[in-house]
Order: C-alpha cells, then structure tokens, then sequence
C-alpha cells in the first residue's frame, strides 16, 4: 500500500517562535490555532507546530537529550541558503563544502544540503 506524507509535527514549549522560524525560512500560509500552528508551504507536506508545554530541547550532537526529528532541506544555492536560515532564526552548528546543520529556535536540528 502506498503511503503519502500528510504532514510533519514539530513539538515546542513556545508557539510563536518555532512557527515564525519555519514560516520566515519556507515561506507558505500560516493558519494559528491556541495549541497548534499549521504552516503550509508550496510543495510541500504541512508542518504542524504544535505546542507541548513539558518539551525539553534536544541537546545533540553533543551527548544528552538525543534528537527527536531531523529534517534535510535541499537547495541549489547553499550560501544564499545559510544566510536565510540565520536571518529567520537558526543556530548553525557545523559546515561543510556540501552540506551545514543547524537547530530550531527549539532546538530541532536540521540540515541544509546542496544540490
């Protein structure tokens, strides 16, 4: 049976932050509820920002709080990308030729690589 990713749900202890991240570096339509944001980026599946007042945030690559998502964006342009990233809010964390982590104003980690 195929499947088809409906949508990807990202906890955090705060809304507002986390939901403007996302939006500010995908772009889309923003729809807010009190415990729920729905962004919806063209081409790609719903990111539901959801809140969870007890979220602790992961504290990887360094040992603690291992992840608990990890999202690879692709792009043509990586320095372009990078400075979008860090404008909307990412921490970065480590850079190569081809690819750079970075975390969520929560702390989710997630990759930027080059096409």
């Amino acid at each position: 049976m195929p499947f088809t990713l409906a949508s990807i749900i990202i906890d955090t202890a705060d809304l507002e932050p986390e939901s403007t991240f996302w939006h500010r570096l995908l772009g889309g339509t923003l729809t807010v509820t009190p415990t729920h944001h729905f962004l919806q980026p063209d081409g790609l599946p719903v990111i539901v920002i959801q809140l969870a007042p007890g979220h602790v945030p992961p504290t990887w690559p360094d040992p603690g709080v291992p992840q608990q998502l990890h999202i690879d964006l692709r792009t043509a342009d990586l320095t372009t990308a990078d400075r979008q990233a860090l404008d909307a809010g990412a921490r970065r964390l480590r850079t190569s030729a081809t690819s750079n982590v970075y975390t969520s104003p929560s702390g989710h980690p997630f990759c930027l690589r080059q096409t």
